[in-house]
């Protein structure tokens, strides 16, 4: 088990086929050795049956750079962000708006902590796909906005649908 965490360490920065070269030859090792572990055969015979059941998504992480290894590496990084974001407001709990801009938020907060951008950088953004992401959490932010409107006051929210609804109709 320490062999199989030093291979998906990596701390050599061996590319992504080494190490998943390294790893499953050492599984295929296990598996064919279990029945010689004596009482840790079944052990083994578990590791290596999970290992198969995780395999085609285990080695993703080491080919994106600066991708977290494991869950706790992720849980760290969440925890950071999450920490910031509480010094930042003063809030103790999540502020509403990393609901509403949730996902452009985490993003940018933790790739800015990891690689603060350039003068380039921002000039570089593409303006399509900016825009594209902007109208979609502006339509998130206009849909809450109408359901705070119907829980403050739900006889005068109702009261105006029902008056729109009466003007699409059709004069009989």
């Amino acid at each position: 088990m320490h062999k199989a965490a030093h291979i998906l360490n990596n701390e050599e920065g061996a590319d992504v086929a080494t190490v998943q070269r390294r790893f499953n030859g050492l599984v295929g090792a296990m598996a064919r050795h279990a029945d010689s572990a004596g009482s840790l055969s079944q052990g083994v015979q578990h590791f290596c049956k999970v290992t198969r059941n995780y395999r085609p998504g285990l080695f993703h992480s080491y080919t994106v750079p600066d991708l977290p290894r494991t869950n706790n590496d992720l849980e760290h990084e969440f925890g950071s962000q999450r920490h910031h974001e509480r010094r930042a407001t003063g809030r103790k709990t999540a502020s509403p708006a990393m609901v509403l801009r949730g996902e452009a938020r985490l993003v940018a907060g933790v790739a800015t902590r990891r690689h603060p951008p350039s003068a380039a950088d921002l000039g570089s953004v593409d303006r399509e796909r900016w825009k594209t992401l902007r109208q979609r959490l502006d339509r998130r932010r206009h849909a809450r906005t109408l359901r705070r409107r119907f829980r403050c006051n739900p006889g005068a929210y109702l009261a105006e649908l029902e008056e729109k609804a009466r003007q699409l109709t059709l004069p009989t």
